[in-house]
Parts: structure tokens; sequence; C-alpha cells
């Protein structure tokens, strides 16, 4: 199996753009030729087990890793700039919103990717697009680039007031901001939103992300209630309440129905990955 191929990237800035959301901007020569318009895609860093970055290709050989994914909100060709939005999540900060709460210019860390883009279908009638904080990066981007002759709905949960965001949206689409300062432990903030709104005429696209328990919810509704189709949809859990990301990776996997055996070894692995990261 060929190695993958990092990039070692570099901080050039981060700023809190709300009180819970952390913008890192990055730079370095190996983001030459990272491909354009991959805006809502998504790039691995990679993280220590002890929550610092894995900032050289010989760390990867020499220590274990945890990989993160993080969606490019942003890339500029001029100055061969990335930026990604962390999540950030108070005292329950896993590594990489730890580390992009801290982090400072100059810094260094491993990243992998890109990989592909999630964009709604520009042809459908209309949109519903729904995310948490999680989501909320990738969905920002998807707003960005509707027509401008777009209608629909953005339904958007953050942890305060504070949080919401200035998005650039067609006229024909409006942003709901739901507010939920226990994400997680509220898992029907998103869907009673969504329940709420006045269903429109014709073929919607609906673009979900958000945590496992309320995208599980979402996704029961949009299909049995209201018969939204596979090929009119994306819908991603991006976390869950709970569990780290090698946890939420068997869940989603047992989710979308893999055989009963692999689910048990991929349970086994989770943990024995979880256990390895306790004892440092």
């Amino acid at each position: 199996m060929p190695k993958p191929n990092y990039r070692v990237i570099t901080v050039k800035d981060s700023v809190k753009i709300t009180p819970n959301m952390q913008r890192v901007t990055f730079t370095g020569d190996d983001l030459a030729d990272f491909p354009e318009n991959y805006e809502s895609g998504y790039v691995k860093l990679l993280f220590s087990e002890q929550g610092g970055a894995i900032a050289s290709k010989e760390q990867v050989e020499q220590e274990k890793h945890r990989k993160r994914t993080y969606t490019i909100r942003g890339f500029s060709r001029d100055g061969n700039e990335l930026a990604i939005d962390f999540s950030l999540h108070g005292s329950k900060n896993g590594p990489a919103a730890t580390w992009a709460n801290s982090t400072k210019p100059g810094d260094t860390i491993l990243m992998g990717g890109p990989g592909p883009t999630k964009l709604v279908d520009n042809t459908a009638d209309w949109f519903l697009l729904a995310g948490d904080m999680s989501g909320l990066p990738a969905l920002a981007c998807n707003l960005e680039q509707l027509p401008e002759n777009a209608q629909g709905y953005a339904v958007i949960e953050v942890v305060s007031e504070a949080d919401r965001q200035d998005i650039k949206v067609p006229d024909g689409v409006s942003i709901q901001w739901v507010i939920n300062d226990k994400p997680g432990e509220k898992p029907n903030a998103l869907l009673d939103a969504i329940q709420a709104l006045t269903w429109k005429a014709g073929t919607p696209y609906v673009w979900v992300a958000c945590e496992f328990g309320a995208m599980k919810n979402i996704r029961a509704y949009l299909k049995d209630s209201r018969g939204i189709e596979n090929n009119n949809i994306y819908i991603s859990s991006y976390w869950k309440f709970d569990r780290t990301e090698e946890e939420h990776k068997v869940d989603k996997r047992m989710d979308a129905g893999a055989p009963p055996f692999i689910q048990v070894l991929w349970g086994i692995k989770a943990k024995c990955q979880n256990l390895l990261s306790l004892k440092k």
C-alpha cells in the first residue's frame, strides 16, 4: 500500500471568528499544487496521542498519531492560503480543537487530502440545508455557491447567539439560527426547527451535517415523513456525543449496515486505540 502524500503546512493566522469557532489560515510551499474550487471538501490533520500536532513527515514514522477530518472553508491561490474553521467545545475539546485554540503563526502540521466536495445539486427546485457547528463550515460553502435565484432554507444550530456568522446567501434563501447550549445532549433542536418549516412546492435538495443522534432523527423524518429519495439528499454525522472520532467512525459504519463480525472488529479496534491514548 503506498504511503499517504502528506503536506507540511504552516499557520499564518489564527482568529476566533465567534466564541466557539476558530479560523486557522495555513500557507506553505506544499500548498503550491493544492487544487482550487475544493471548498466544502475535506482534509485530514494529524495529531499525536498527547494532542500536539504531528509537524513533520518523520514524526509519522516515529509516533502514534490520530487523523482528524476538517472542511476546507476557503482556498486562495494568491499566497496559497488555506482556511479551516474549528468548532470549539469548551472543556470537552479534543486534540484538534485544543490545538486550534492555542496555535500561533509559524506552527506547522501535516495534512492529507483533499477529499471530494460535498455540494448540493444546484438544479433542484429548492434547497434545505441544516447543520450544527461541526457542519457549519461546509454548509456555509454550499450557501455561498448557490445560484442567485435559489429558494429555500438554511437551519443552523449554534451554541450561543454570539456564534451567528455573516453568510452570503441568495435573497430567496432564509437563514434560521437555532440556539442549543448543550449540543449532543439536546439532539432534537435541529429536527424541531426543520419540522416547523413550510414545505415548498417542487423537489428539494436536502443537505444535512450534524451530530450522529440528531442526524438519525432528521434522516428518519426526511425519508419517512417527507419521502426524500437518496439522490436528493446528502446527510452525514460529523461527530457523536461522548464518542471519539474513532468510535464515531465505527458507529457510522454500523449505521450503514456493515456485517456484524466486521462491526465487532471495528469496535475492538476503536477501544484499543482509546486505551493506548489513556496510557500515554
